[in-house]
Parts: C-alpha cells; sequence; structure tokens
C-alpha cells in the first residue's frame, strides 16, 4: 500500500484476533445468500455450510454478532443451540467421518464490516454499501469465522434493486430478476478465510481487460469519472502480467475486480479477487504525477497470492502478508518506473526505520503487535535481503515451492524458512536473528547494497557526509555534486532539505533544468519567493503537478497582493486531487481578496467552500474543508453538526481529526455554548459523543 496519507494510508496491518476454532470439524463450502435493505440498513440473510466432522464432537461453535436466527437446521432439522451474542453453538452429538447440511437463516443491523453511504440524503447517484472485513469482522453479516486458519469455498447471491451495480467474490454466474428486484449469483472455486469475503453495490461503469493467460481483469468506476478511468487504473494489465511472471505461480482466481468506494477505512484492501479501494486515488493525469494507484494496485494484487492464497497462521506471521506485498508493488513499480526509482523507494523505507532504531522505537518483524512501518516497510526491505542473499534463482525457485506446498493452507514464517533454506542449501538463521527477530534495524547490510547497485544513491550518501566534514562552503559542495548528477531524485533533495544554503543564482539555475520533481521541490521551499524569482515561481502555476500549482499559488497569493487577481484567474477552473486542494484554496482565496468578483459571486464562493464539510462528501473533502475554514473564520452551526458527525465517524484517522477540533472548540466558552445548543438537535451516537465530551469539560 502507499503509505500513509490515507494509508496511510497502505491497507491493512492489525493484530488480527480469533474466534474459537472447531478443530474437530472441517468446513468445506458455503453458500450465502442475502437479501439487503438499505434505508434501515439491514440483511437479511441465509448461510448453508457443508461441513465434514473428521471425529465425534458434541458441538461446533459460529461466531455471528448481534444477530437474529429465524432458523437453524442440520441436515434439514431442527437443531438444539445457544447464543450469547457472539458465538452460535450447535448443541448436538456428530458422528465422526461424516459430512452435515448446516443451515442458518438470520437477520441483522451490522455494526461493524457492512457500511451504507448516501441513502440518508437526497443526492442522486451518491448511494453505496461496502464491506470490509479486516480480520475478523465479517461475522457482523454472515456467520462465519474469526479465524484466518478455516477456509472455505464460498458462494454469494445478493438481491437488490436493480438499478445499481453489484460486484463480489468469485465470478458472476448469472442474474436473476424480478419487477424492482435483481438476483446475482457469484460462484468461489477455491476455499478462501471468511475475512476475505465482500461486495459492494453502487452506480458503477465497468471496462475489461484481459491478461496474457486469459484472466478477466475489471475495473469499476462512477460514471462520472469515465474520464478518469484511464490514469487510475493505468498500467493494471501490465502490473498483473508481471506480478504473475515475477512470482512464478499462476493468479490462483477466477477473475479479478478493483472498484472504489467513498470514506473507505484504508488504501485498499485485496479481498479474494475484488480489491476495494479509496475513492481518493481516483485521479486525473496530471494528478498522477503526484499521487497515483499504482503501488495500491500492486500491492493488493499481491495479496491474491501472499494473504490470500496462502495466508498466516497468526498475527505473528503477517511479514507474509504485507512485507511481500510491499516488495512486489515496488518490483512492479521498478518494472514500470525504472532502477532508480527502485532503489530510492527502499533508501526512504530504509532511512525512517534507521531513525526509529535509533530512537529505540524499533520493532520485531514477528512481533504481532508490531506497527504498519515494521510489516510494510520493514518487512518489504527484510524480503529484499532475503532475495539478494539467496540470488535470484533460489529466491524465486523458493517462493514457487512455498506457494505450490501452502496453498489454499495457511502457513507461518518458519514454514517458509524451511523452504527457503532447503531450496538454496543456505543456513538462513543469521537472516531470521538480524532480520525478523531483532528489533534494531540493519541499515549498512541496505545502505552497502544501495550504493552498489544505484549511483546516485551513492552520491547522494557521499554529499551528506561531506557536507558534514567539510569546512568549504554548503553550497559550493551542493553545486559540485549537481553537477554530478543529472538524477531528479538527487537535485530534489538538494533542493529541499538544503535550500538554506542555496542563493537565488542556484536556485534560478534550477528552474533552468524544467525537471518536474525539481520544480516541486522549489515549489515546497518555505518562506518568502526571492524578489529576483518571481517570475521564475509564477511559471510554476502551468506546471503538470496539483502540488506544486497548490502550494506555489498560495506563496504568490502571500507575497504579490497587487497580482492577486490574476493568479485568482489563472487558476479559477482548476480542482485538483479528490480532495479539491486547489478549488477549495482557490476558494478561500478568492473569499479574502476584497476585489475579486462581485459580492454575490463572493457569496457563492463562501457558500460552496462552506458547504464541502457536508455529511454527503468524501471524508478527505470535509477534512481539508474543516482546516481551512477554521483557520480563518468561525464555524456556521451546519459546520459544527457536521464536525460533531465526522466525530463519530468509521474510519478512525477522521475521527480523531474531528474529535481533536471539538476538544480545541470546547475550550473557548463561547464555542462550547454554541455546541451546547446544537445537542437538541442531535441523536444517536453524534448526542451520545457532544454530551459526554461537554460534561467532561
Amino acid at each position: 500500500m502507499k503509505k500513509y496519507i490515507l494509508l496511510g494510508l497502505l491497507c491493512w496491518s492489525c493484530s488480527w484476533l480469533f474466534g474459537q476454532t472447531n478443530s474437530k470439524v472441517d468446513f468445506l463450502k458455503g453458500e450465502i445468500d442475502l437479501f439487503i435493505q438499505p434505508t434501515n440498513k439491514t440483511i437479511d440473510g441465509t448461510i448453508k455450510y457443508l461441513l465434514e466432522v473428521a471425529e465425534k464432537t458434541n458441538e461446533i461453535s459460529i461466531d455471528a454478532l448481534n444477530m437474529q436466527f429465524r432458523s437453524v437446521l442440520l441436515n434439514g432439522r431442527k437443531v438444539k443451540y445457544s447464543y450469547d451474542d457472539q458465538h452460535l453453538v450447535l448443541n448436538k452429538k456428530l458422528k465422526g467421518d461424516k459430512e452435515y447440511i448446516l443451515e442458518i437463516s438470520y437477520s441483522c443491523r451490522p455494526k461493524q464490516a457492512v457500511y451504507f453511504l448516501g441513502w440518508d440524503d437526497d443526492i442522486d447517484q451518491n448511494e453505496q454499501i461496502w464491506t470490509q472485513g479486516q480480520g475478523k469482522n465479517n461475522s457482523h453479516w454472515v456467520p462465519s469465522f474469526d479465524d484466518m486458519n478455516e477456509k472455505v469455498e464460498f458462494d454469494l447471491s445478493i438481491t437488490f434493486d436493480r438499478n445499481y451495480s453489484v460486484v463480489a467474490n468469485g465470478k458472476l454466474i448469472n442474474t436473476s430478476e424480478n419487477e424492482q428486484l435483481k438476483r446475482w449469483n457469484f460462484n468461489m472455486a477455491q476455499p478462501m478465510s471468511s475475512y476475505l469475503l465482500a461486495f459492494a453495490i453502487g452506480n458503477y461503469s465497468s471496462e475489461e481487460l484481459v491478461s496474457s493467460n486469459g484472466i478477466s481483469i475489471s475495473t469499476y468506476f462512477y460514471p462520472r469519472d469515465s474520464m478518469l478511468a484511464e490514469p487510475t487504473f493505468r498500467y493494471s494489465k501490465e502490473i498483473f502480467d508481471f506480478l504473475e511472471k515475477e512470482i512464478g505461480v499462476p493468479y490462483p482466481w477466477q477473475n479479478y475486480k478493483q472498484l472504489p468506494v467513498r470514506d473507505f477505512l484504508y488504501a485498499g484492501m485485496e479481498n479474494t479477487g475484488t480489491t476495494i479501494f479509496s475513492e481518493s486515488y481516483m485521479i486525473d493525469s496530471t494528478a498522477f504525477t503526484d499521487k497515483n494507484y499504482v503501488n495500491v494496485n500492486a500491492h493488493e494484487l499481491t495479496h491474491q497470492w501472499f494473504g490470500n492464497l496462502v495466508t498466516e497462521v497468526d498475527a505473528s506471521s503477517h511479514w507474509l502478508h504485507e512485507g511481500f506485498a510491499t516488495y512486489y508493488a515496488s518490483l512492479a513499480e521498478r518494472e514500470l518506473f525504472g532502477e532508480e526509482y527502485f532503489y530510492w523507494l527502499l533508501f526512504n523505507k530504509a532511512r525512517e526505520l534507521e531513525e526509529l532504531s535509533r530512537k529505540g522505537e524499533g520493532e520485531s518483524l514477528l512481533d504481532p503487535k508490531a506497527g504498519s512501518i515494521t510489516f510494510y516497510d520493514k518487512g518489504a526491505l527484510a524480503v529484499y535481503v532475503l532475495h539478494q542473499r539467496l540470488g535470484d534463482s533460489s529466491f524465486k525457485k523458493g517462493i514457487r515451492a512455498f506457494l505450490n506446498t501452502y496453498q489454499f493452507k495457511n502457513a507461518s514464517v518458519s514454514d517458509l524458512m524451511e523452504v527457503m533454506e532447503g531450496i538454496s542449501g543456505l543456513d538462513l538463521s543469521d537472516f531470521k536473528k538480524n532480520w525478523l527477530e531483532d528489533t534494531l534495524f540493519h541499515s549498512e547490510e541496505i545502505y552497502t547494497t544501495l550504493r552498489k547497485k544505484c549511483p546516485p544513491i551513492n552520491i547522494f550518501i557521499r554529499m551528506q557526509r561531506e557536507l558534514i566534514t567539510s569546512s568549504e562552503n554548503n553550497e559550493t559542495i551542493l553545486k559540485q555534486y549537481w553537477d554530478a548528477t543529472s538524477s531528479s531524485e538527487v537535485r530534489k533533495r538538494i533542493i529541499y532539505l538544503y535550500y538554506k544554503s542555496l542563493s537565488p543564482d542556484f536556485l534560478r539555475m534550477a528552474f533552468k533544468t524544467e525537471d518536474l520533481k525539481v520544480r516541486q521541490a522549489l515549489a515546497l521551499i518555505p518562506g518568502p519567493i526571492p524578489e529576483g524569482l518571481i517570475n521564475n515561481y509564477e511559471s510554476l502555476l502551468l506546471d503538470q503537478s496539483y502540488i506544486t500549482i497548490e502550494n506555489t499559488l498560495y506563496r504568490l497569493w502571500i507575497q504579490r497582493p497587487e497580482q492577486r487577481i490574476k493568479y485568482l484567474d489563472q487558476t479559477k477552473s482548476l480542482v485538483g486531487f479528490s480532495n479539491k486542494n486547489i478549488r477549495q484554496l482557490w476558494l478561500l482565496l478568492a473569499i479574502l481578496t476584497r476585489d475579486y468578483g462581485t459580492l454575490d459571486e463572493r457569496s457563492q464562493y463562501r457558500k460552496e467552500l462552506f458547504g464541502y464539510t457536508a455529511v454527503y462528501q468524501p471524508m478527505e473533502v470535509r477534512q481539508l474543508a474543516f482546516g481551512l475554514i477554521g483557520e480563518v473564520f468561525p464555524y456556521t452551526d451546519q459546520n459544527l453538526k457536521d464536525l460533531i458527525n465526522a466525530a463519530v465517524h468509521p474510519v478512525w484517522q477522521f475521527r480523531q481529526y474531528a474529535r481533536g477540533v471539538i476538544e480545541g472548540l470546547l475550550g473557548n466558552e463561547e464555542q462550547k455554548q454554541r455546541l451546547s445548543l446544537l445537542l437538541d438537535a442531535l441523536n444517536g451516537a453524534e448526542y451520545q459523543y457532544l454530551s459526554l465530551k461537554i460534561k467532561q469539560e
């Protein structure tokens, strides 16, 4: 996954908790039938399991949270059961070496795992339903297993309004219609862990690609975003073909689907054959330069092998999921963007991990409670080191042997190490100690390799050491290294890291390179623009980079008040990323520019900006609007209501942000009174949260 803006923003690093395991029972097949009612956010469902009892037992346990059961049948007959709102336990003597059919009919109003968006507003084409099981939460909507070790071949049927698209795991076998309702029937051919079950419902169009091996790749997008489909899903076929060849094991599922949803909890999630990702990655060709879906695309696709085909036995082996997905995603980017791009990815990860290790905050890759940066970035670097130590041939043979040995099963890190040692004939105990068990980050091994393989990284490290040890003027040293390389990565770091040492003449020289990355670094330099460089900075407003344009517009607007109208006219039609970064900044600046537009126009600008906090807006749009408005204006009552709504949002990063803003407001007596007056207009979780916060103050 990408790191970690939404990710943060790159999917997907929880410590899994497991429910009760039925050690004497093997669930072979599950047929799920759902009728979903979005207005009251309920699901009526039936799940029919084919199970095999290995040896006689007196009970079977299934995870099912807050459900009501209409019937529980075993081989067509009612069976006694107990239920505690979390576990459905069948109390029945079952014979060994025999198959049974268990059928459960139920209703539920999921508190987690199923998200209903847009059904409470009057915005047309705004409705969505999507799932996010993440380890153990799918038992909120289907009686299943909070245990990755129980693998089942699931088929899924969903009945819903015929005017929507329904996407789920597996191959769509057929559909049938009855008046306004439509039934979609999906088939899976292979077993999987139930946390990887998924469906999504909304207004979608789609395009079909076909891999070199004939696998169907479906890319979904909102009809209004048809122009964004190509840049968003750019290289999807190339990524698929590369990973299948690089991993060396055929893609294990019938087809592959990708679709965006609003307010997703992570960057993306690798449900079996069906990746759901944040709509913030729907981008145009200009945004592609700064932020694209390529890494998330490759990361989630890699999980179809590492995580879905072979699944960790428990969280102490989470490296097998995230470390390998992150590494292979980097390999895919190397294939697309080149060797230097790849090595700088590794270098950036190493620098961050080195700093954490220096602070004593390093973690073992075998620690089930380790954080994202450990499982993703340290995990990827550990795979890289393993790849280098074994050599390409042995590494690839080992990966193929591991995936084929444990396909559709669960495995541990020890299982992988045993296979890799057996294939390579090497003793990997030192690797295990330093890279898997140790909390320290062994940076020198990484840097030594990177300096040999990537000359620009070697130049950059030499430059940094010389800046520390040499008595020569910093700019003189920086100029020597600037001239010694044409690497955009080295040059942008010189600008951004050492701008305080650079003269206007040096910066003017940098502008002449017309390198997009260097120019972006120039736009991001804090502080006033040197007077002699105003014309150079004005040229940045024409760059194909929304980050460059946003930062340049703000800096020029601040520094050249007499030219504000020109700058606003020049950028009036720009929107920017999915969070509308340029449009929202533009609206704020237009409102604050007294002589820009008529009073009525400025009133409309204000209405538009203040409207971006609304609950039907994507969370990234809302968060930016809260920030911009709060810096300059008092919130309206509607903004405050929207903020309270955000404080109980399911995405924890957005929820935490909103709560921080509210806590700041409660520190002001006038704002506290305003919030208190809004209590009567609230209900449910919003009322509970705010009333408790006010009492605590």
